[in-house]
């Protein structure tokens, strides 16, 4: 929430491909280092499922052929090879050269990973390639072929919310991908983008906005949720998005990006700025998101993992219509609906 400049873990200029590459490979290097074990379980629920387990096996009084040693380590050996387009732009003979990078590891997987889900004659063409290649190996090379988005839910549900600094981490991540495109929400009719309220909960709902760092990327979306104790408890439907920036004598200038801006808008900022002082917040750099109402609900995530920093869902899917209820009727249905 309110802080003076957010730090970025990943790099955002260009060339686009060979960022996305590496802030991905960062994104899971920083899991690794912060938790094997954490690590270990994402690579599991994403690219090797139950086909083996990954991480190091402490034996004692292991039978060997020929003896039995008081002890061993042992790591079976496996290999991902990540191919990463900022598009659906992957090519069956590029593919077909990338199975050259693997040697003679037990646990082959060739991930392929984009803003997009890989074409489906591409996929099948590439497949069918590669079910030929496997048949000349010991062991065969699986294909994964998944999202950015996709692969940040896997991370957020393999921390929950005492990682404080890989949730952190997870949105700055999220942040690069909806700036860069790399994550795209389309049809902001349909959208609600859920936040992390905490403290400000009752703030929020009572002056029905929320603020949030302006450094911080987003997508479009209409309707705004917010997340406390494991369930989203309010949802409102934008109006008005309004950047407030303190300038050098201490002045707010405002920018609005959707909506107007009036008086009573800019006294509503001004009371969110000195509420903010409660808990430790300064609100120099922010964007605020008006709602024309928020109505109370409670979207309970059932799942035990509590992790929660973005999180966009599609109301039109939750609720399985083309078109969607007033918020009231929305807040409602929602109540009687969980999600994981």
């Amino acid at each position: 929430k309110g802080c003076n400049m957010k730090i970025h873990y990943f790099q955002r200029y260009h060339q686009k491909e060979n960022v996305a590459t590496a802030n991905t490979m960062l994104l899971l290097s920083r899991l690794y280092s912060y938790s094997s074990d954490k690590f270990f379980q994402l690579l599991k629920s994403e690219f090797f499922f139950d086909s083996f387990e990954p991480e190091i096996v402490f034996e004692l009084q292991e039978k060997a052929e020929k003896s039995v040693p008081d002890a061993t380590i042992t790591q079976e050996s496996f290999k991902l090879v990540v191919e990463a387009k900022t598009h659906d732009w992957f090519y069956t003979d590029q593919l077909l050269r990338h199975l050259k990078a693997f040697n003679d590891e037990k646990h082959k997987v060739l991930v392929t990973i984009s803003s997009e889900y890989m074409n489906k004659n591409t996929k099948v063409e590439f497949e069918e390639e590669l079910r030929k290649f496997n048949k000349t190996q010991s062991y065969p090379i699986i294909h994964i072929n998944i999202t950015f988005e996709k692969l940040a839910e896997a991370f957020q549900n393999v921390i929950d919310e005492r990682d404080i600094e890989m949730n952190d981490v997870l949105e700055d991540y999220l942040d690069y991908c909806y700036n860069d495109s790399l994550i795209i929400v389309p049809d902001s009719w349909k959208w609600m983008r859920c936040q992390l309220a905490g403290t400000t909960l009752d703030f929020n709902v009572k002056n029905n906005l929320y603020y949030d760092n302006i450094d911080r990327g987003f997508s479009a979306h209409d309707y705004l949720g917010l997340y406390k104790d494991k369930s989203v408890k309010a949802i409102g439907k934008i109006s008005d998005i309004i950047t407030a920036v303190q300038n050098e004598n201490g002045d707010l200038i405002y920018q609005v990006e959707k909506g107007e801006i009036n008086d009573d808008k800019k006294a509503a900022i001004k009371k969110a700025i000195d509420d903010s002082k409660n808990y430790g917040y300064i609100l120099d750099r922010n964007r605020y998101f008006f709602v024309e109402k928020f109505y109370e609900t409670d979207f309970k995530k059932t799942t035990p993992k509590g992790a929660m920093g973005t999180r966009f869902f599609n109301l039109a899917e939750l609720l399985n219509t083309d078109e969607l209820p007033d918020i009231p009727v929305i807040a409602e249905r929602l109540k009687s609906l969980t999600w994981g």
